[in-house]
């Protein structure tokens, strides 16, 4: 039977051969017998019930009868729900049954197979060596053969019935009324019936109970007519609903069918008020609001269910309910712990977490202090969506994350109102009601990707009042339609350009910028956190053996990616990983464990892109500069050469942006200005042109921090003088030549580094930049300071000239002069 009180197959008819009064009347050597309690069944004689074994103690009652081929006694439970039942706890009559088969399912549970045979009484039950036994009195079938007629009419009675009950619940069609009707025995039927009816236990056990076959038939039928009575009350109910309703309501039919049935039972339930009500009693939120939203459940009250305005309304207020009014999650700030977990989930940016870290400070010494809202801004891979994430954790706050990138409508933050079909709350209240806080850490991704002016509003002015510390403590959702406190978020936004962030939203965050991580950085990440990912990922972090050497990462590094970030390191870690997987589940061993620069080349091919070394000293007009790229420093060399011809042209070429050749302007005009000082005859402007060129045409190259080199070239090849040895600079000039402050030191001294200079020079004023760079990146390169071009030609030109130094000839002009 199942739950409604529909006809089940979970019994059979006994297939029994011998005489059919020694199933109900069989003797038993010993009045003790082993005790299976039942929750949910009753078991009839000469039925074959599947039952499922759940407890221990009723799976070795089971063994047990099968291994002794013993019979055992089936008992009925009074409460399902308990685990160890007392005598209290069993109905006082039995079945003697026997156990036919034990089936193991493939999830490890049991089910056995068992037939009933006769009644018995309990008398006393007892539990010995884990197992219940029992003292049982036997209960005899009675002999039905004096009423063998109206017994023969009772039976047809239930066999009707049944068979009616089936058809009018629609249960199993033709093949049970079949069954039922080609039962042979009238007592099997009957018990066969008792078995599978759709009734309590308790009324099973009043049918088992009675040993005339006459009196449980005629009960029997009782029970069948008050269950087709209970079937036809419900096929009316039923009827009567679909009648009520129109095209418009179909929707709404199982609504109806329950309105229908408490109308016809008397009965009206309020449990959507009553659970709305209880919400709103342990939520904390200002008294206006309670007001407004109590008001809400009263509507609710009013509105017919079946009305589709009512379902609209329930969604809203259990909407606005769940919202987290009042719920805050309590700050663990710890500055020393903070500090740990970041450094220890990123490596490197210094700055960005020392600022992130005072901010926390200022939280902690105030408690109430409204949460500040942070922009990282930097490019792509460096950590920025993963730093929020650490926030979080170091403050023991709940973490969301939103990604904001394509976002062109205005109610993807705000909400729709609540007059649209379909209407929903915007990604700041959804997400608030994911996490069940009002204070967790909300990093806003790629903010700068926002679309703007569209057809359908404009989110980023919609996120004006989000991030604005001043209005989002009373942030207005188009769909709840009731001001709610944002003030203690701490919004995180990140971006990988600020260009695209309209004016008024940059104002209203504070900017950090996140730079790109230099070789040595991405060496430890990969170390520290890239490397034993890709290892857990490839099934290999249980292979000690398999490591990266620094040179292996470094190569990856510096010949096989190009970028600020790690993304492209880790892909290429995790290629080489799972090639060394390949290798070992072809030849069966780890041919390489240790990897060495070699073995990267074997595994990724040829290197993608190279880096440039110092080439040394030996011509003049030829200088090393130093530039910063998004992807880390870099050397260049500001090649220039001087050529016969009308004089007073300068030609520049390589891929110069427009800052770069204002730069090359101003260092020429200083070296005409000052050609008497620097030994230049200032006749050779007339007569010569000079041609200056920055290697790798294809790559675009601009600012202002290769004016220094630019100047020295000029001078070097006018003058014919050697460059000093594994000199590099880096500075801005002036008209008057002054060297100003450039920035991307840190970058450019390791650029330095791996190019082998060992002097740069720098302007003065980024003495304070040094400073600030670990001593570990500064070892073996000296600085030189200079304050004008000057200063830089004296340090950076010798007095000796290069071989085959180009003599300037200029006699004509000479002859012309006399």
């Amino acid at each position: 039977m199942d739950e409604e009180g529909n006809i089940t197959t979970i019994s059979l008819i006994a297939d029994y051969e011998g005489n059919v009064e020694e199933i109900f009347n069989i003797g038993l050597k010993s009045d003790v017998v082993p005790i299976l309690p039942l929750r949910n069944m009753v078991l009839f004689p000469g039925i074959v019930l599947p039952v499922s074994i759940e407890r221990k103690f009723s799976l070795d009652v089971i063994k047990r009868a099968v291994e002794r081929n013993e019979y055992i006694g089936v008992a009925y439970q009074t409460n399902p729900d308990t685990d160890e039942p007392r005598r209290s706890d069993l109905h006082e009559i039995g079945t003697i049954a026997k156990v036919m088969r034990i089936l193991e399912l493939p999830n490890g549970a049991y089910t056995a197979l068992i037939q009933g045979f006769c009644r018995f009484g309990i008398s006393e039950l007892m539990r010995r060596g884990g197992v219940y036994k029992a003292h049982t009195y036997p209960i005899y079938e009675e002999n039905c053969t004096e009423h063998n007629k109206e017994f023969s009419v009772l039976v047809n009675a239930v066999r009707e019935q049944t068979v009616e009950l089936m058809r009018m619940k629609n249960f199993f069609g033709d093949d049970g009324s079949f069954a039922i009707k080609n039962i042979g025995n009238p007592v099997f039927l009957v018990n066969y019936v008792c078995a599978n009816l759709g009734i309590s236990v308790s009324e099973k056990v009043e049918l088992l109970a009675v040993t005339n076959p006459v009196e449980r038939a005629t009960r029997l039928l009782k029970l069948l007519n008050r269950e087709i009575e209970f079937a036809s009350l419900k096929a009316n109910i039923q009827k009567k609903t679909r009648e009520d309703l129109d095209q418009q309501q179909r929707e709404y039919f199982l609504r109806q069918q329950i309105s229908n049935i408490q109308e016809e039972l008397g009965e009206s339930e309020m449990n959507d008020i009553k659970e709305l009500e209880e919400k709103l009693k342990g939520l904390t939120m200002p008294d206006a609001t309670r007001e407004t939203l109590r008001r809400d459940i009263e509507k609710l009250e009013h509105i017919n269910p079946q009305n589709p305005d009512y379902q609209v309304q329930l969604n809203y207020l259990q909407t606005v309910l769940s919202m987290p009014w009042g719920k805050y999650s309590q700050d663990n700030i710890d500055i020393l712990k903070a500090e740990a977990t970041l450094n220890h989930d990123h490596y490197g940016i210094e700055k960005v977490k020392e600022r992130i870290l005072e901010h926390l400070a200022v939280i902690k010494q105030r408690g109430d202090f409204k949460s500040p809202i942070l922009c990282l801004y930097g490019p792509p891979g460096i950590g920025k969506t993963s730093l929020g994430r650490s926030i979080a954790t170091a403050m023991g706050r709940k973490y969301v994350r939103v990604s904001l990138g394509g976002v062109h409508d205005e109610a993807e933050i705000r909400g729709h109102r609540r007059t649209y079909i379909g209407s929903m709350p915007g990604r700041i209240v959804k997400s608030l009601i994911k996490c069940g806080t009002a204070n967790p850490v909300f990093v806003l991704d790629e903010i700068d990707k926002v679309t703007q002016q569209t057809i359908n509003g404009d989110p980023t002015s919609a996120l004006l009042e989000v991030l604005d510390p001043e209005q989002n403590n009373t942030f207005h959702d188009n769909y709840v339609d009731l001001d709610f406190d944002l003030s203690k978020v701490m919004f995180i936004a990140t971006a990988n350009s600020i260009g695209t962030i309209p004016a008024p939203l940059r104002d209203r965050m504070e900017m950090i910028e996140m730079s790109g991580y230099i070789t040595e950085e991405k060496i430890e990440i990969a170390k520290r956190h890239l490397v034993p990912k890709a290892k857990k990922e490839a099934g290999l972090e249980k292979e000690k053996q398999i490591r990266f050497t620094k040179g292996a990462l470094e190569e990856i590094v510096e010949h096989y990616t190009r970028e600020s970030g790690v993304r492209g390191l880790e892909k290429k870690i995790s290629e080489v990983l799972r090639k060394i997987d390949y290798n070992y589940a072809r030849d069966g061993v780890f041919a390489t464990t240790s990897i060495k620069p070699a073995d990267v080349k074997a595994f990724l091919g040829k290197p993608l892109f190279s880096r440039d070394i110092y080439q040394g000293n030996s011509y003049a007009g030829v200088v090393t500069d130093l530039a910063w790229t998004s992807v880390g420093g870099e050397i260049l060399f500001i090649e220039t050469s001087v050529s016969k011809g009308k004089g007073n042209k300068l030609t520049l070429t390589g891929n110069l942006g427009d800052v770069m050749k204002e730069s090359a302007t101003l260092a020429l005009e200083y070296t005409k200005a000052h050609a008497d000082k620097l030994g230049i005859d200032y006749r050779i402007f007339d007569n010569y042109n000079i041609h200056i060129h920055v290697p790798e045409g294809a790559t675009p190259k601009d600012g202002p921090s290769a004016g220094i080199t630019i100047a020295t070239a000029i001078v070097s090849a006018l003058t014919q003088r050697k460059v000093r040895d594994k000199v590099a600079m880096t500075g801005e000039i002036t008209l008057r030549g002054k060297v100003l402050p450039v920035g991307g030191i840190k970058e450019k001294i390791l650029a330095a580094k791996r190019a082998g200079i060992n002097t740069i020079i720098i302007c003065k004023e980024n003495r304070k930049d040094i400073e600030e760079i670990p001593q570990m990146y500064l070892e073996g390169v000296k600085f030189e300071y200079v304050e004008n071009v000057s200063d830089v030609l004296k340090i950076a030109l010798l007095k000796d000239k290069v071989e085959n130094a180009v003599e300037f000839t200029i006699e004509e002009e000479k002859k012309n002069d006399v």
